[in-house]
């Protein structure tokens, strides 16, 4: 049968196979209750407002304009859609999606090595802790910092990156400790930007800002889709940290898992050290037959994903990029570039300067708190990606200190903490982001493929994707390989 071809192909390279269980039914959340049924969504949008929105966004519209939001628009559906097909397997196995990847050939080894290798070189940079260290030394210093301020800021930046390890001990569930944290910077954020969009942009700005999302220049009143002379490193990296962002997409398969969604409430969650207590997390899925009554479940697990998805992830993604947008272009001179030390307080001194130094100030502790979350759940991400890896990989590792996981949890994360205090050394902030951000596109093309295959070869033909959101998943390489592809052609033309 399906169901019988479906076993063999996931333990085909090695892993132990799915057992299987009956699937749990979903919550049938009313009113506030839906503040508790989601959560994955706003954990990944809380990622995100630190790097795209709020860094290389602001970047690419004061320098390039508002025309440049029909990516986002791009960006934010293609991701939306490669999100629920990575929650798709997650509720179908409980396994992150990384576990997924392993089942592949050529076998387990290679694809840990291969994405353990991907997450450091898009999250082992510290740049939103150095980032946030600019906006913390403009709150004191009350000026943008120099060259001159360069240890200071370090050190600033080191304080808040391990002020994000100490963060990540306290609770009982890691993932319901970052959920609780994004739902206030979330609210923040767009709350904030918000009401200080309408108190300070002209309405022509808004304007320009709803038809900017379909490639329109207000000010020349022409299509203006790539901006001539355009730096596509920056829109390539912009583009990918429009969302989510690469690997922190991949994540949200990891934090659905230890939500509890689908067949994940019955293979465990990492639990915190301080707060938390030992919990079997299982090493390998289990999945359920897909009858009639099974099949009802799915559905309102489906209803949940969709809620956590497009009411909180794609809305918060279009709103988190247009509010600090329309901002950063009334105030900031067009054709500026603020790529710098200080890119984190620009708009706080720009606004402080033109309308007050309240205001000013309100900006510098928005960025210092968006940045600093944003670091703080991708620090979580990268290790508790390495930690999946390891965990499922290796029987080593689970047998060691009586198969708790949380001594592999913080021991990779004491080593990433020691990494970041040298990499926030190795240049600036905005540039340690670019790279990440570049190669986060490059984790799009590939991964947007990957969990194709294992949706279409893995999962029982019942729970398979429809033809429509398997050609988007190829969509989406294409559009982010389109970046690379220009960023290389422009070379060759100079």
């Amino acid at each position: 049968t399906e169901t019988n071809l479906s076993v063999a192909r996931e333990a085909r390279t090695g892993l132990d196979p799915w057992s299987v269980a009956e699937l749990p039914p979903a919550p049938r959340p009313r009113g506030l209750g839906w503040l508790g049924a989601v959560g994955p969504g706003v954990i990944v949008l809380g990622a995100s407002l630190g790097s795209g929105e709020f860094l290389l966004g602001p970047a690419a519209f004061v320098k390039y304009g508002l025309s440049l939001l029909w990516i986002v628009g791009v960006a934010a559906v293609l991701q939306t859609l490669l999100n629920v097909e990575l929650m798709r397997y997650t509720m179908a196995t409980g396994e992150p999606v990384l576990t997924g990847f392993m089942r592949t050939r050529p076998h387990p080894t290679f694809w840990a090595w291969f994405y353990s290798v991907l997450f450091f070189l898009q999250m082992g940079w510290p740049g939103w802790a150095g980032a946030a260290a600019g906006a913390v030394f403009f709150l004191f210093a009350k000026r943008l910092p120099v060259g001159g301020d360069s240890t200071r800021v370090y050190w600033i930046g080191v304080g808040l990156f391990l002020l994000c390890g100490i963060i990540l001990t306290i609770g009982r569930r890691i993932e319901r400790t970052l959920e609780i944290l994004n739902w206030i910077l979330v609210v923040a954020i767009i709350g904030g930007f918000g009401l200080l969009a309408l108190l300070f942009v002209p309405a022509s700005t808004w304007f320009a800002t709803l038809v900017g999302f379909s490639g329109f220049d207000w000010k020349s009143g022409s299509w203006q889709l790539i901006p001539q002379g355009a730096d596509f490193f920056l829109l390539g990296a912009f583009a990918a940290y429009t969302g989510g962002g690469g690997v922190i997409n991949l994540m949200l398969s990891n934090w659905a898992r230890d939500k509890g969604y689908g067949m994940s409430s019955i293979v465990g969650y990492i639990p915190t050290a301080i707060g938390g207590k030992k919990v079997a997390l299982a090493h390998s899925g289990t999945t359920f037959v897909p009858n009639a009554e099974s099949l009802k479940r799915w559905q309102g697990w489906w209803r949940i994903v969709r809620v956590d998805q497009w009411c909180i992830y794609f809305v918060g993604a279009l709103l988190g990029m247009a509010l600090p947008a329309m901002l950063y272009v009334t105030f900031i001179p067009a054709g500026s570039d603020i790529r710098n030390l200080g890119i984190a307080a620009a708009l706080a001194q720009a606004i402080g300067t033109q309308q007050g130094a309240i205001f000013g100030g309100a900006i510098a502790v928005l960025g210092v708190w968006i940045l600093f979350k944003s670091q703080l759940d991708l620090l979580e991400g990268l290790t508790r990606a390495v930690t999946d890896i390891l965990w499922t990989g290796s029987k080593r590792i689970r047998s060691w200190k009586g198969g708790d996981v949380r001594f592999v949890y913080y021991g990779v994360l004491t080593v990433v903490s020691l990494w970041g205090i040298v990499a926030l050394r190795l240049t600036q902030p905005i540039a340690l982001l670019a790279l990440s951000a570049n190669m986060a596109g490059l984790v799009f093309i590939i991964s947007a493929f990957h969990v194709l295959h294992i949706n279409t070869r893995l999962l029982p033909l019942e729970l398979r994707p429809p033809m429509w959101r398997r050609v988007a998943l190829v969509i989406l390489a294409l559009f982010y390989g389109l970046f690379p592809a220009l960023l290389i052609w422009s070379s060759i033309r100079k």
